[in-house]
């Protein structure tokens, strides 16, 4: 089985190893800030069966500061050039910046991860003109002030709905369906009890049309179920994404690759069994 999104042909499901060239991101933050260590922890994902890597130069975590597109630009464009002349993997540039972008696939990434839904100015433009898979993330408010108090009705119903609206607009502009990939984005304005919620109720989303990605890797909701701190959420990181691919995810964004993909490959070979998950 596979996944397909637009050029890109992805095992089923798949995963997608997180690369943050950032010295603030949430929780790893400055481990990989300096490029030797990029590259050599991109090797790493890549031989524990990362099919994509996904980089970013910006943290978006809560409160974070924003980067200017020259110092994000500064961060990411050496280490893409880098995984792109020495591995065979997918590179996915996590920016919502329409330069960083540009400039990102011009250096060989195949993919945008936009936690704005490519609604920052120019973004979707940019989206248009380059014709790349875009992956388009659910996020209610900004990063600095997303988790002040997040509010939803409704959280499944909302966040689909908002997602659907947003490939619909994306799909008018002129950027194919089969190009777009969409995000409910755990714990981006949203509570613990928002992020269980709509785990739960992850197949909601197929009704969209697309691919669905998730990213629960580490996240705070996780150290609230478990009481434990962010070095010790691998076993629960490792539940949840299980969890979603069972509930109709199939890209799963991770900071453990090894360990995700293990856990991934009893799934997919329940799946390819027949077996009822």
């Amino acid at each position: 089985m596979f996944v397909r999104i637009g050029s890109l042909e992805l095992d089923y499901p798949s995963v997608m190893g997180v690369l943050n060239v950032t010295p603030d991101s949430f929780s790893d933050g400055g481990k990989f800030f300096a490029p030797h260590e990029a590259l050599q922890q991109a090797g790493k994902m890549v031989a524990a069966g990362a099919e994509i890597l996904d980089v970013g130069g910006e943290s978006t975590r809560p409160g974070a500061d924003p980067v200017n597109e020259q110092e994000e630009l500064d961060r990411v464009i050496p280490i893409i050039e880098s995984i792109c002349d020495e591995y065979d993997v997918a590179v996915s540039i996590d920016t919502s910046k329409p330069g960083v972008m540009r400039e990102a696939v011009a250096a060989g990434a195949a993919m945008i991860n936009d936690v704005r839904s490519l609604q920052a100015d120019g973004a979707l433009e940019a989206a248009v003109e380059l014709q790349k898979p875009v992956c388009l993330m659910h996020m209610q408010g900004q990063p600095r002030t997303m988790q002040a108090k997040p509010h939803y009705d409704d959280v499944v119903d909302e966040v689909t709905q908002i997602l659907a609206d947003r490939v619909a607009r994306c799909v008018e502009a002129g950027l194919g369906k089969e190009l777009l990939v969409v995000d409910p984005g755990f714990g981006f304005g949203k509570t613990p009890a928002h992020n269980v919620e709509l785990l739960a109720n992850l197949r909601q989303l197929q009704r969209i049309g697309c691919p669905v990605l998730i990213g629960v890797s580490r996240k705070s909701t996780l150290g609230v179920i478990t009481g434990r701190d962010v070095e010790d959420l691998l076993p629960a990181s490792i539940a949840a994404a299980v969890v979603a691919v069972m509930q109709g995810a199939q890209i799963v964004r991770a900071h453990d690759v090894a360990e995700t993909v293990d856990a991934l490959s009893v799934v997919r070979k329940l799946t390819e069994s027949g077996k009822q998950l």
